[in-house]
């Protein structure tokens, strides 16, 4: 069994052609449908009372939800838009609510969770939440410029516990202070971190362990209308597939990121979260044939 430890937020998404209100996201919401396509996904998480029944509806539907709590108060807010490129995002508003004072809890059939992935959280409680598993083989975390620029060292503290980050380029270069992305990477392994994959858009991503360096192509897609929550889709397929073949070489590992890209052009043709809750059997091997193509001379 695979944990995911995160946000499930309400949404505000603007692009150029469409405005989104109130709709089912959070990194959390994103990673852990992603990895249920290869593996039973626990979900760790917080919502408000409004939180809509609907979209409770979907969790359970995907995902092991004894890990989601519903408080006293509103569900996590954001909001977002995009530019005309839809590759600049900015942030118009965030607004914690519950996931302020949530004190995550990790209910006793995930303990033995051997697989972990903590979602671009507060690093503080995702230090807490990662010292209660009992059996893990495999931890991978994410972070945000929000946390970096608030609590960088607790960030750093977080990279320390687990193996791999996953983290996007220019949130790389903010973190390490660094311009070079080899040297941002170098940097987050000095620190601790076993392996460094940096998202880079549709561009793919760079994998970094030891020596090695693996770079991968994104999907290529003519009509992306929603990146949100396409580097969530990316590393929740990623550790879900680790957590399907029990599996962390290195060759797996290199599979995995594979699997990621693809998962996450699934996500960015749609609005939201309709992407991914599209996938039918089957899709997943279709577009990797077409992906292992695309690439190989």
């Amino acid at each position: 069994m695979l944990t995911v430890f995160g946000s499930t937020a309400l949404d505000t998404i603007r692009t150029p052609k469409k405005k989104l209100t109130n709709v089912l996201g959070g990194a959390a919401t994103f990673a852990a449908i992603s990895a249920s396509n290869f593996v039973d996904t626990g979900l760790i998480a917080v919502v408000g009372k409004d939180f809509p029944k609907r979209y409770h509806d979907i969790l359970s539907k995907y995902l092991d939800i004894r890990g989601l709590s519903i408080e006293k108060g509103k569900t996590f807010r954001y909001d977002g838009s995009y530019d005309n490129t839809l590759s600049t995002r900015s942030t118009l508003k965030t607004e914690l609510n519950v996931l302020e004072d949530f004190n995550p809890k990790v209910p006793e059939v995930y303990k033995n969770s051997q697989f972990v992935y903590l979602a671009n959280n507060d690093p503080e409680q995702n230090i807490s939440l990662i010292k209660e598993f009992d059996k893990v083989k495999f931890s991978m975390c994410d972070t945000i410029d929000f946390w970096i620029s608030t609590k960088r060292d607790s960030v750093i503290k977080m990279i320390k516990m687990v193996d791999a980050v996953v983290i996007n380029d220019e949130e790389a270069k903010f973190l390490t202070k660094e311009f070079n992305l080899i040297k941002c990477a170098k940097k987050m392994m000095q620190w601790g971190a076993k392996y460094v994959i940096i998202k880079k858009g549709e561009h793919g991503s760079l994998m970094f362990y030891d020596d090695v360096i693996f770079p991968t192509a994104g999907f290529s897609l003519e009509d992306v209308v929603d990146p949100t929550g396409a580097g969530d889709s990316f590393a929740g397929a990623m550790i879900g597939y680790l957590a399907n073949k029990k599996s962390t070489n290195l060759s797996n590992i290199k599979k995995a990121i594979v699997y990621g890209n693809v998962l996450g052009s699934f996500a960015v043709e749609n609005y939201g979260l309709k992407g991914l809750l599209k996938i039918k059997k089957g899709d997943i091997a279709k577009r990797i044939k077409i992906y292992e193509k695309m690439i190989r001379f």
